[in-house]
Order: C-alpha cells, then structure tokens, then sequence
C-alpha cells in the first residue's frame, strides 16, 4: 500500500516541533520523537524548513518526513481537485432547521444525500431536503450515525465522500481544501478544524469555555493523525474521504467512538490520516450544563469498546520505565524526591546517548529527549489524577496528605496551564471549574464502560521500553 508518487512540485514544510542540528544532517522530532539522519545530500534538499517534489529520491524524502510526522503539507502548492468528485453524507435525525442551515452552507452545486435515521418528524425532513435539491434514504428504525453513515455510503458514487453531522456549518472553502490532500495518494481521510457556532445571541460561559477547550476543537497547527499522537483521532462532525478506501466504512451497530475507530483502522491498514486546521467547520455547543455534562459523559464511554478493537491504541498514557520511576520518585514528595529523580533521568540519558552514536552531539541530544520525556510523563500522570483516574485518586486522598497535595497541584497546574495556552474569553475561576467539570465526565464515562465492560484495559497505561 505504501507509495510515494507525490505529484512533482508537492511542497512540505517542517512541522514546530523538529529541530535540526548538525548542519541540517539530523532532524529530531515527530511523533513518537526520533531523530532523522540525513545524507549530505539529502540535507541540501531541505530548504528553509521547505522541501519540494522534484524526483524520486524528493518524493521519498517527503514520503517519509510525512509518516514520521515531522512535515506538514503546504496546501498552496497543491492543485486544487474537482469538487464534483465528491458527495457529502448527511445523518440526521430530526432537527430540521439545523439541517437547512447545513444545507444552505453546502451551497446548491454539491452532492448531497440525507439519511433521515427515522426521525420523529419525517415529513419536516423531507421539505427541507427537496427544497435544497438533495437525495433522501430513510432508514426504517433509529440506528445511530454510524448506521445511518454507512446506508449513506452505499449510494456514492464519486470518488470521495464528505460525512457531515446536522449541527455544523460549513466554510465555502471547506471541501476544496481539504480535497488538495488527496494530491498525496497515501491519504485516505482528512478533517478539519472544528469551531463553535455563534448563533448570535452571544456565548454563556458554558459556550464560551467550548469555545477555547472543545473536545472536538484539535488545535491550530496541522498534523498527521494516529494514534498517541498530538492529534489522535477525528471528530465524526465532519470527515472527507476517499471512498474506496473506506471499506465498509464505520463499525455496523457503534453509536459512540466510531470515529475513532475508523480513524485507527486505516490508520492500522497503512493508509495516512490529516488534521487540517486551515479548513474549518462550525458546531452547534450544547449550552446548559446538564446536555454538555451529559454529551462529555457519553464521550467517555467509547473508551470499553474502543480497548476491544484496539487494545494498544487505547491506553491513557504511555510511559518508558525509566519516567514511571522518576513519576513515582517526585510523588513520594521526600527530600530524597528530587536527587533521586535526577539520578534516574540522567541514568535514563546515559542509556538514550548509547543509541545515537550518529548523532554529532549525541549526550546533549540524550538529556534533551530524557528532559522531554521526564515532562511529558509529569504531564500524562496529572491528566490521569483528573481525568481518568479522578475516583481512585480522590479515594486515597482522603488517606495520604501526599497524594493530596499531588491531586490539588494537577488540578491547580493543569487548569492554569490550559487558561493560559488558550486564552479563553471567560475568567480564570470560571474556565477552571469548567475544565474539572469536563474531566470528571469524561472520566465518569469511562469507568461506567470499564465497568459495564467488567474489563479496566481502557484505564490501564502502557508502560514499554520504546513508547509509541
């Protein structure tokens, strides 16, 4: 499946996250973080953080830094494709005026096909879908967007397919950005960036924390998609894919993570999945706590089934030993703590360096990957105190003064960490109680499934010499 016949002047451009040392001849970064080791020659070829398809060895070059996830496609250098090639996919079940908004925003020009999942209302359905010139396929009973999604497939024939929930709003230039990546023949599915949609009424406070911190808003900066990645995964909102390789597209009966799993499936059958934030969509927030307590709950109890079909992919955190030890050495909170977690990590380094004998500076670039690693296993432990592991960690910390300052410490950082990466509209007190709220949901839906499930694979990390 793997090629790497890139078009001739497909341009790609290093990601933030990479850093090149010896005169150009290493790259360090990706995801998981490796280091790159060029030819002189294929140095040359990296320009200004820019490389371009010329030939062969350009192509293969591109290909690689592209499934590393240390490069990024710049979309101006790519031809744009013809937006008849593809049908947008529309599961619905009732909420008519939401679904002519949607329409509206599709534009007249397009494909469309609106599965009617047995709405309570189905004649509202039908006036809005033939006044817009769609195609409607009613399904019989209510089976859920996934169902509703894959009877909708059925019926395209273009060579992609765009699926759209009825509570979005398109850009006009949604589809034909998002369409420029299949200049790349190894895409199989793209995603764009997910917004809240202000319906002009203005935002309550609830709105507004979505605003910064939606679970459906993936960030600013583009990426590969995969799993234990920065972007891990893509909200089913709105999706385009190339048909053919979808299969039989979402798993048959799933009414929660379905995007998710199909994500992960192709991302397992070798095919490369993209997050696109300059492509952007608009999605109607739940605006009363109850429905967006309730939506973040139900988010979190795909986790059980999820663990079935991937049981890898799942994991809430990922840790090397050597950062469980250093982790487990600073909640001790002993004077010892510190000395001893530097003893690790610097054990850790020494380790780390004995592999990169290529590198030009290979103990400076060790203690760089052991201090990023130390941080981010820092980091996964306060989101699993929070988030997935909230019941066990507010249990015993009613029995270890310890563990109950570690408990308040990840609450505090982590919620002005996020305050101040997002810069929400909305006051620190308020963002703070809305990021706790959102974590013990979630991590409420997660342990309902785990529990239902009679299987805690889904809270469980994954600890292994070389973390992916």
């Amino acid at each position: 499946m793997r090629r790497s016949d890139l078009p001739i002047g497909f341009t790609v451009r290093l990601n933030r996250r990479v850093k090149i040392a010896d005169r150009g001849r290493e790259l360090v970064g990706g995801s998981p973080t490796r280091v790159l080791y060029l030819t002189e020659l294929a140095s040359k070829m990296v320009q200004d953080r820019t490389l371009v398809v010329t030939d062969t060895p350009t192509a293969l070059l591109v290909d690689r830094l592209l499934e590393s996830g240390m490069a990024d496609p710049v979309l101006e250098s790519l031809p744009g494709l013809d937006l008849s090639s593809v049908t947008v996919v529309i599961p619905a079940f009732g909420r008519p005026i939401a679904l002519a908004r949607l329409l509206t925003s599709i534009g007249e020009h397009q494909k469309v096909i609106v599965v009617d999942d047995c709405s309570p209302d189905p004649a509202a359905i039908r006036e809005v879908v033939e006044r817009h010139g769609a195609r409607l396929v009613r399904l019989p009973s209510n089976s859920g967007p996934a169902e509703a999604r894959n009877e909708g497939l059925k019926h395209v024939t273009t060579r992609y397919v765009a699926f759209a929930d009825s509570d979005i709003v398109l850009n006009p230039d949604t589809i034909p950005l998002l369409l420029k990546h299949f200049n790349d023949r190894n895409v199989a599915l793209v995603g764009p960036r997910v917004l809240g949609l202000d319906d002009g009424n203005g935002m309550n406070w609830i709105e507004r924390y979505e605003e910064a911190r939606s679970s459906l808003d993936l960030g600013i900066f583009p990426a590969t998609v995969r799993p234990r990645s920065p972007v891990s995964w893509l909200p089913g909102a709105f999706m385009l894919a190339r048909t053919d390789d979808l299969g039989e597209g979402f798993t048959s009966g799933s009414r929660v993570g379905e995007d998710v799993d199909l994500v992960w499936r192709l991302v397992e059958q070798g095919w490369r999945v993209r997050f696109e934030p300059e492509a952007k969509v608009w999605h109607e927030h739940r605006q009363t706590i109850g429905e967006w307590l309730s939506r973040k709950t139900f988010y979190g109890t795909s986790a059980h089934a999820l663990s079935l079909r991937h049981p890898e992919a799942i994991a809430p955190a990922v840790f090397a030993p050597w950062s469980v030890a250093v982790v487990a050495a600073i909640l001790c909170q002993r004077t010892w703590s510190v000395p001893a977690a530097g003893v690790i990590a610097a054990f850790a380094a020494r380790q780390i360096s004995k592999k990169l004998g290529r590198s030009s500076h290979p103990v400076r670039l060790a203690a760089s990957l052991t201090a990023r690693g130390a941080l981010a296993a820092q980091t996964q432990t306060m989101a699993l105190f929070v988030r997935h592991w909230w019941p066990l960690a507010i249990t015993a910390s009613i029995f270890s003064r310890r563990l109950r300052r570690a408990l308040i410490v990840a609450c505090v950082v982590d919620a002005l960490w996020e305050y101040r990466r997002t810069r929400p509209q909305l006051d620190l007190f308020r963002f703070a109680l809305a990021r706790r709220l959102d974590d013990l949901a979630y991590g409420t839906g997660v342990w309902s499934s785990a529990l239902r499930g009679r299987s805690l694979r889904c809270l469980l990390p994954d600890i292994r010499k070389n973390p992916n």
